[in-house]
């Protein structure tokens, strides 16, 4: 692909059980140049669609009948890993997102989300780059690392003691809420080099995306809940 053409907009699935929902969802994309390439009305429907379909994003209901958007993320990561996921909920501190998160999940968005938002969500989630409001998103990570905390330790990848120092600080900040512009500033680096960690940690660590990585950091204890980035930190005078 040339620099000057135009990037390929993402064929998208939709899995609601509310027909006004689907409905709804598929004139906002289509209308923007985004094809749907098919609806589900359950977790069932959206695994099967998905093998039949081959979309590059699904826009997942978390609660659906027959199959929940939950087991159907399960199975359909494990059959196309790489289709991205984008969990579709009514309520910003839904438990079950930070499942679906953990689970490979690419994001998520509140079911009264604009209609340039959907769109803008659509396309963005292909490129692993920022998390989907990432305001909410980090709020609900927070709060529910914080009770796994409590009761599961969760094992430490080896892949993390493969990180350069840079690296684990570039993860510790990304799992803290900064995007990649962030990053650079707060390190002091360019743009293209925080995203060259950024990929060689995806690498290590057998990431999919910036939403797996939030919740490693917090899982693997290198972020706190309620821990805030700071400024000029430690290791910014390290090597790339």
């Amino acid at each position: 692909m040339t620099a000057d053409a135009p990037e390929r907009a993402p064929r998208v699935l939709i899995a609601d059980d509310q027909t006004l929902i689907r409905t709804g969802f598929r004139l906002i994309l289509n209308a923007r140049g985004i094809e749907v390439a098919g609806e589900a009305a359950d977790g069932a429907e959206a695994v099967a669609a998905v093998r039949r379909l081959r979309p590059d994003v699904v826009l997942m209901d978390i609660r659906m009948p027959v199959m929940d958007g939950l087991e159907a993320t399960r199975h359909i990561l494990a059959e196309a890993p790489d289709c991205r996921v984008l969990m579709l909920t009514t309520f910003d501190l839904d438990r079950y997102v930070y499942t679906a998160l953990s689970m490979g999940a690419s994001g998520f968005l509140l079911k009264d989300v604009t209609p340039e938002h959907l769109a803008a969500a659509v396309r963005l989630v292909g490129t692993g780059d920022a998390l989907l409001a990432p305001q909410i998103t980090r709020r609900l990570v927070e709060r529910y690392a914080a009770e796994a905390e409590e009761h599961t330790p969760v094992a430490v990848p080896q892949g993390l003691a493969a990180l350069t120092p840079r690296e684990r600080e570039v993860l510790t900040l990304m799992g803290r809420g900064l995007s990649n512009g962030e990053l650079a500033a707060e390190l002091t680096l360019s743009e293209a080099t925080v995203k060259s960690h950024v990929a060689r940690i995806f690498a290590k660590l057998g990431l999919r995306d910036r939403a797996q990585a939030v919740v490693l950091a917090y899982e693997t204890g290198l972020v706190r809940p309620g821990e805030q980035p700071r400024r000029g930190g430690q290791g910014s005078g390290q090597a790339n």
